[in-house]
């Protein structure tokens, strides 16, 4: 088969085409203009996917060396995400498979997660426990095959993504946050500041609004002049914290988050015993996170399986490969099919 895979959930148009379960392109154009604004500007994104989706699907389908009466299946993002958004792609692959004759799968965006690391090489053995950590999302599920998906867990408050942009912001050093941190954390020396961890009483839940605010408590704390203490936003000043505590500050608030990531996930694998574990979206990016899997499946003996790079953030090969497991598996969606914009887990599909 062939499949023409079709991305744009937030600031990323990417367009990709899967022929016999290989990647043949993957094509992604980012909107680095958010930076600007200290994040994705919804509008923004939307009239830069109009401007993106039909040259980079020329591009795609050229690079390829393929036309589109060789394509066999369409896929497209149907949520969770910015409706504006996700209603560029959506609504232009539903035509396009219209216009053509094709099937059209709409394909839910964390399922794409949780399946791209079935597009490296090595893949994943079932069960395998998957943790998929994003700016807007984290949570934690078993996936025993291709058409059962078990949810464990979910962030109750900000995801871990989120929550590295927000220090990020709160500390100086901008948008986006996750690679700012994690730079500034390879600079830390000490390496003796530490923020405590939420200790919930769900079992595989995640809660990272606590770790924000203790950092915010911190620099009010011990750099009062760089925030008003009387509220939980900080003034405009960056200058203030000095670069060497700014790193120390990043380390801190890092090593936080990859514990309470880690321990759901060392609990899962006790009680789950999946044969294998993989780690994806946008913040398994993230070198600490990725170690600590790593480890993890060092400590129990299963392999780890982590996307490269490519495929951690937004990405239409994901999609692809997720709309070519659901049509296998028999599942047919009308062309009517809505996009939605918000998570829910009851959307990830179970047959």
């Amino acid at each position: 088969m062939t499949i023409l895979g079709i991305e744009t959930s937030c600031d990323e148009t990417s367009v990709s085409i899967l022929k016999n379960d290989e990647v043949r392109v993957n094509l992604i154009s980012s909107q680095h203009f958010h930076k600007l604004y200290g994040g994705v500007v919804p509008e923004l994104s939307s009239r830069a996917h109009l401007e993106q989706i039909v040259p980079l699907t020329r591009e795609a389908l050229n690079k390829a060396g393929i036309g589109l009466d060789e394509i066999d299946l369409i896929a497209a993002t149907a949520g969770p995400g910015l409706i504006g958004a996700l209603l560029v792609g959506f609504t232009f692959a539903k035509h396009l498979a219209w216009s053509v004759n094709k099937p059209f799968i709409p394909v839910n965006h964390i399922e794409g997660h949780i399946f791209s690391g079935f597009l490296m090489e090595t893949k994943p053995i079932f069960p395998v426990l998957v943790l998929t950590v994003s700016g807007g999302h984290t949570l934690l599920t078993i996936v025993e095959s291709e058409t059962k998906i078990r949810f464990l867990g979910s962030t109750i408050d900000d995801a871990a993504g989120e929550a590295f942009d927000k220090v990020s912001k709160l500390i100086g050093l901008g948008y986006p946050g996750g690679p700012k941190i994690e730079q500034a954390a390879l600079l830390a020396k000490r390496k003796d500041t530490s923020f405590p961890i939420a200790n919930l009483k769900q079992a595989y839940h995640f809660s990272f609004s606590g770790v924000k605010t203790s950092v915010l408590r911190y620099v009010q704390k011990n750099f009062p002049s760089d925030a008003d203490s009387n509220s939980n936003s900080v003034s405009g000043k960056t200058g203030i914290i000095p670069e060497e505590e700014i790193n120390e500050i990043a380390f801190g608030f890092q090593e936080s988050v990859v514990t309470a990531l880690m321990k759901n996930v060392e609990k899962a694998i006790v009680k789950f015993k999946p044969a294998s574990l993989s780690l994806n979206g946008g913040v398994a990016a993230n070198s600490a996170i990725r170690n600590g899997i790593e480890r993890l499946g060092t400590k129990y003996g299963i392999p780890a399986v982590i996307p490269s790079f490519e495929y951690c953030g937004d990405n239409a090969a994901m999609i692809a490969l997720r709309g070519k497991q659901l049509f296998e598996s028999g599942e047919k969606f009308s062309i009517d099919s809505e996009p939605f914009p918000a998570f829910n887990s009851r959307y990830i599909y179970n047959r």
